[in-house]
């Protein structure tokens, strides 16, 4: 069906105005411009996404795979112009498994993780990504470890083949252990799945801190800018001798040092200024 002559000029308007709305909206409307530019941000990874999976699916789901993720995802940070800078690399042990845990602020911490992140190593993440389109199957063939947290069961099934797999398979696992993104400018009270984990397969922990966002991207305000963020690597902490009974003080020790090391390098100028805010009395929970 063709379209009649008048349709062509109704379009051709349309397009117009949709040129002159967005510079508009953009320079113009802050809230407009943090949604364009989320709506970019996880489109573009979506659309890497799609340009990984055939590299990966050539070796099938396998860790090394993450390699070419991190490859394909490490320029995003130019094109937001966040500066990402890690201090304490040296810390991450040479030549044996570990678990990570992290700091959990936004899918921005995609961004850091990617900057640091070690060979050998994937993350734990919620089973509603899997079915996140391309983006759920490439973690997949790149080893990403899946868990449903609204079964206790389940997750506690997973976490004790993670622990064999860390032993048998020299892999590494990144955990954010506040088990949700996290936007008041602290850090929840941390979840013990990871400490379980650590303990079960006596592998140090290796604590990463990332400095606040609150300087250049706020979700609550709608804010989204350029800026810069530190990773901070801290020394492993040894689990050797641990048994289940000690997870809920090494939990707190881990979370105390992070939080200190936080406060630290988002008040220095290199993070959230002063957005900080004390940390809320929420109940601890267990995974």
């Amino acid at each position: 069906m063709e379209l009649w002559p008048g349709a062509w000029t109704v379009l051709l308007l349309l397009f117009l105005l949709l040129l002159f709305l967005l510079p508009t909206l953009w320079f113009c409307n802050p809230s407009a411009k943090y949604f364009f530019k989320m709506a970019f941000y996880n489109g573009w990874i979506l659309f890497l996404a799609v340009l990984a999976i055939p590299v990966c699916a050539v070796r099938g789901r396998n860790v090394e795979n993450m390699k070419i993720l991190r490859l394909m995802l490490l320029h995003i940070k130019y094109l937001y112009g966040i500066r990402v800078e890690v201090r304490g690399a040296h810390h991450f042990p040479p030549s044996q498994p570990y678990v990570v845990v992290s700091n959990h602020q936004s899918s921005l911490d995609l961004l850091g993780m990617m900057e640091v992140l070690p060979g050998r190593c994937v993350p734990i993440a919620k089973r509603e990504l899997l079915w996140a389109g391309s983006a759920g199957l490439a973690c997949w063939l790149a080893g990403v470890i899946f868990i449903d947290r609204k079964r206790t069961g389940d997750a506690i099934n997973v976490m004790s083949e993670v622990a064999q797999t860390l032993l048998t398979q020299d892999v590494r696992v990144w955990v954010f252990p506040e088990g949700t993104r996290n936007h008041n400018g602290s850090m929840l009270p941390f979840k013990r799945g990871a400490f379980h984990l650590a303990v079960q397969a006596q592998v140090p922990i290796v604590p990463i801190v990332m400095s606040s966002y609150q300087d250049f991207y706020c979700k609550k305000e709608r804010r989204f800018n350029s800026g810069r963020c530190q990773v901070r690597v801290l020394p492993p902490v040894p689990t050797e001798g641990l048994t289940p009974d000690d997870v809920p003080a090494l939990a707190d020790r881990v979370r105390h040092s992070m939080l200190t090391v936080f406060q630290e390098i988002s008040t220095d100028g290199r993070g959230g200024g002063d957005y900080l805010k004390k940390p809320g009395e929420v109940a601890e929970a267990q995974l």
